[in-house]
């Protein structure tokens, strides 16, 4: 099985507004996402199908032909669009992030031919994306910075075997990193809001659990939760899960950009979903 992917893009404008709610409590539960007016964003939407390869093409699927059918029904339904008052579903539907990848995975999947539809995954900016695989759960992300400093030091191992194995990150002072990082948490949207979480209390919670604890600090000597560790990123992001999970009850993995080049994920005490 080969799996490839064709990236769309698109502007459109929607607001978050249940019109049986007051403006008070819309304002409570979407923020400024409830202005009436609109916002808008540049969405990146990357499809990804799988299938066998053709022998005599030596190819799954033209993706010219991902890019026509998709482009061609993004440019139709959404490009250029406020969408609560132009398209016939978000009218009724609040068109969240969630709730459109949803749409999108509906309208497509059916279309495909030569192919499976794998996975969409659609970018509302650079800190926020949802995506959909097959099933009914739906996939939110959202990313976080915070600088910190770690020393990489075993305690289980020799001085020289430290050395030997980490190189310059084991400098006794420690060095730093500008860290990422994607807390995704799964679910199916809420009929009424379209939402899989509260996007505030979501920030609330990683901000008094996590950022609070670990920006600005150096890990090893700073954060109670490394007493005893080796602050590898490996571990980082086992502990970060570890620390959100009692609090994130549809909390389904964390993942950490050490740099641009590193990245680590944990899914949990199981196996990998």
């Amino acid at each position: 099985m080969l799996y490839l992917s064709r990236r769309i893009d698109f502007s459109a404008m929607h607001s978050y507004h249940v019109p049986e709610w007051t403006a008070e409590k819309n304002e409570q539960v979407f923020g400024l996402c409830s202005n009436l007016n609109g916002h808008g964003h540049d969405y990146k939407l990357e499809v990804m199908v799988k299938g066998e390869l053709n022998d005599e093409s030596g190819i799954v699927v033209n993706t010219v032909d991902i890019k026509d059918l998709v482009g061609g029904l993004i440019e139709e339904e959404l490009d250029g669009k406020y969408l609560n008052r132009e398209h016939p579903y978000f009218v009724k539907n609040i068109p969240t992030t969630e709730n459109i990848v949803m749409y999108l995975w509906d309208k497509v999947a059916p279309q495909l031919e030569d192919c499976t539809l794998h996975r969409l995954r659609l970018h509302e900016n650079s800190y926020l994306f949802s995506e959909k695989g097959e099933g009914k759960l739906v996939n939110l992300t959202r990313k976080y910075h915070f600088s910190a400093a770690h020393r990489l030091h075993s305690d289980k191992l020799s001085d020289e075997e430290n050395l030997a194995l980490f190189g310059k990150c084991n400098n006794p002072h420690g060095h730093g990193h500008n860290y990422y990082l994607d807390v995704t948490v799964t679910g199916e949207p809420d009929s009424t809001t379209g939402m899989i979480v509260d996007l505030g209390q979501l920030d609330e919670t990683v901000e008094a659990i996590i950022l609070k604890k670990f920006d600005h600090k150096h890990l090893n000597l700073d954060v109670e939760e490394f007493a005893g560790l080796n602050p590898t990123s490996e571990v980082v992001a086992k502990v970060i899960y570890d620390m959100l999970a009692p609090h994130i009850n549809n909390l389904y993995k964390v993942g950490l950009w050490e740099t641009e080049k590193n990245y680590f994920e944990y899914f949990g005490p199981g196996e990998a979903k």
